[in-house]
Formats: structure tokens, C-alpha cells, sequence
């Protein structure tokens, strides 16, 4: 049985695969009090991941053969080929080329995804977010790597429903990892003069994280956007999934209603996936760029409200675009 790659980056929180985003059209960014999880186990090598053989170029599909059933009781991490880049530290977003085999019968698990020329897959270094394995094979290790990763399949996916993958308690699994790049933490662009009217956005000088004053003034009754950093990235399309930072506060008390520095890790997740407001202010906007966006309750929540946010409330939003992808 296959399935596909989301499913084996994702845990049985759909909330936290997309770091607190709702999947519906008429979701925005909700708080998540989950911290990341930052600190590297540096997996060792094992008999089981030492023989798994790999051969092949980095970024190409590599040929993977192993006897099955593959039987190991420990997770084990083998580091085929050592890159010489930016180490994929906890917390961080990396890309990686991914393929997983189900070590009892020697069968994928998904089609390869990475390799090839086509788009890698996005996690974070960080196991309250994403399946234990996948941050296991990478966490740690220089972009530029490719790795094996063999353990019991309830070890590679901590909660995660085994059935779904077509797997069982007894079952192992091997992955196969090239780590690719690291997504980065804060939008490059060219620092753009503040438009007037708009709230003012400091930011700090450690983490890039913006602190927003709300100005002494009613809100609009329509959305606006404006530029505080002008990036030269490639254009976010409509239904694109893009990686951002992004902090939400209110503009009747400028209080803060979420924020993805306060959990430690950019988001990910697709245009058509959040509210009105947060979709216009993504989508024309290049890499790079950091937006403000003013968003009434007609493209917010409407009427429902939603927790803190009521009826009646204009969000503020400042939103760094690290990356895009479709």
C-alpha cells in the first residue's frame, strides 16, 4: 500500500503539520502553545541502517536495495553521503528529497518525492510537529547530506496511525533523506518607508520578530496592504504553498493573538487555506518581501468571530515570505 508524502510528514494533529494554520478556506492563523522541539539526538549508526545500500548521485533518485525483512529494534541514522552547508539545527525548516520503504516487505511507501529536478518537501527539525523519523535521519546534519534512517515503525511515527500507511506495530521502515536546504527565518528584502496610516512595525534586531503599535485612530473598513521589505524572489501564485513567519495582534487593544516566533518555527501552508486578508496579502507578493496587512471582519471572520477575536475586530498582521512553492 502507498501513501503519499503528507501523510508521512505529517502527524495526526493537522494543526500542527501546518504550524496552527486551519485547512478550510475561512481559517487563519490560531495559536498553538507547542513548543519546538530543538534539541538533536544525533541517531547513531547501526547494523540495520549500515545495511541498507544506497547508490546513486545526491538530488537523484538513489537506488535503495536491502534484504527484507529488515529487523532492528532501535532507530538507527548512517550518513552516506556528508554535505558541507548550513546544518539543519532544531526548529529550523529544511527541505529535504525523500523515499520510504516498509522494511518488512521491502516495499515503498510513496513514490520518491525531491529527487530529479522535481520540489522537495518542507519540515521542520522539530517532533511535536512532524513524524519522530523524518527529524531523526535529518536533524543535525549540513545541507548538501544524504542519509539512511531505519527503525521500528512505531518508533519512525510516534502517534501516528500505522494502518494508514499500509504498516503494523512489527513492522520496520527505511528512509531515505537528502537534506536539500534550510528555509530562511526572516524576509531579506529592501526595507520599504512606512506608509502612513498603517500601524508601525519595530522589529527586533535578534529574531527578526516585528513589534507592532496599533496608531490612535479607527480602523479602515477594507483591507490594506502595504510593503515594509521589498523582496526579489519568485511571485507567490494563487493556491501556492508558502512558508512565512507571521505575528496577529488586534487593532481595538493590539494585543496579540498568535504569532509563529512564539513557537519557534516559519509556517507552511497554502493561500486558499486561510482567510480573505491573509490570502491578498500573500498572494502577488514576491520571496523576500515583509507585508503588513490590515484586515476588517468582512475578511476575517465575519460575524462568527473566532475565540478572542470577536465579531467586531480588525486584525493587524505582519508577515515575513520566506518561500513558495505549487
Amino acid at each position: 500500500m502507498r501513501t503519499s508524502l503528507k501523510a508521512l510528514t505529517a502527524t495526526a494533529s493537522a494543526a500542527l503539520l501546518v504550524a496552527g494554520l486551519a485547512g478550510c478556506s475561512s481559517a487563519a492563523p490560531a495559536a498553538t502553545s507547542t513548543p519546538a522541539a530543538n534539541a538533536c539526538q544525533n541517531v547513531k549508526s547501526g547494523t540495520a541502517s549500515k545495511s541498507v545500500k544506497v547508490t546513486g548521485d545526491y538530488r537523484a533518485t538513489p537506488k535503495v536495495t536491502f534484504d527484507a525483512p529488515l529487523k532492528t529494534t532501535d532507530v538507527e541514522r548512517t550518513v552516506v553521503i556528508t554535505g558541507h552547508g548550513a546544518e539543519a539545527k532544531g526548529g529550523s525548516s529544511v527541505d529535504i528529497a525523500l523515499a520510504a520503504y516498509n522494511g518488512t516487505t521491502g516495499k515503498e511507501l510513496t513514490a520518491p518525492q525531491g529527487f530529479d529536478g522535481s520540489a522537495a518537501a518542507t519540515i521542520q527539525v522539530n517532533d511535536k510537529a512532524y513524524v519522530p523519523g523524518l527529524v531523526r535521519a535529518v536533524e543535525c546534519l549540513p545541507t548538501g547530506s544524504r542519509v539512511v534512517l531505519t527503525a521500528p515503525a512505531k518508533d519512525a511515527f510516534g502517534n501516528q496511525d500505522l494502518s494508514q500507511l499500509g504498516l503494523t506495530t512489527k513492522d520496520s521502515v527505511v528512509f531515505v533523506a537528502d537534506v536539500v536546504s534550510l528555509t530562511p527565518t526572516r524576509a531579506d528584502g529592501t526595507p520599504v518607508a512606512p506608509t502612513a496610516g498603517f500601524p508601525t512595525v519595530k522589529l527586533n534586531t535578534k529574531t527578526g520578530e516585528p513589534a507592532i503599535t496599533i496608531p490612535k485612530a479607527d480602523p479602515p473598513t477594507e483591507t490594506k496592504i502595504a510593503l515594509l521589505k521589498q523582496g526579489d524572489g519568485e511571485t507567490v501564485q494563487p493556491g501556492d504553498t508558502v512558508t512565512v513567519q507571521y505575528k496577529g495582534v488586534l487593532w481595538r487593544n493590539g494585543e496579540m493573538f498568535d504569532s509563529s516566533w512564539s513557537r519557534g518555527a516559519p509556517a507552511s501552508f497554502q493561500t486558499t487555506g486561510v482567510v480573505a486578508g491573509f490570502k491578498k496579502a500573500l498572494e502577488g507578493q514576491k520571496v523576500g518581501s515583509q507585508v503588513i496587512a490590515i484586515v476588517p471582519p468582512a475578511d476575517g471572520y465575519g460575524s462568527a468571530g473566532s475565540g478572542e477575536i470577536k465579531a467586531t475586530d480588525t486584525m493587524v498582521f505582519v508577515i515575513d515570505i520566506l518561500k513558495t512553492t505549487r
